[in-house]
């Protein structure tokens, strides 16, 4: 079970690392990601 769960979060990070070429990409990534969760806290 914890395989499963390190291959899951490593192949999410691979995902999001290849998804935003740049500093300023994985800066807007995290900055959409944070503005998700506020909306889905309904602030």
């Amino acid at each position: 079970m914890k395989k499963l769960i390190a291959l899951t979060i490593l192949a999410m990070t691979t995902l999001t690392l290849t998804g935003c070429n740049t500093v300023a990409g994985i800066g807007k990534d995290v900055q959409k990601a944070g503005q998700a969760v506020q909306g889905a806290a309904g602030h």
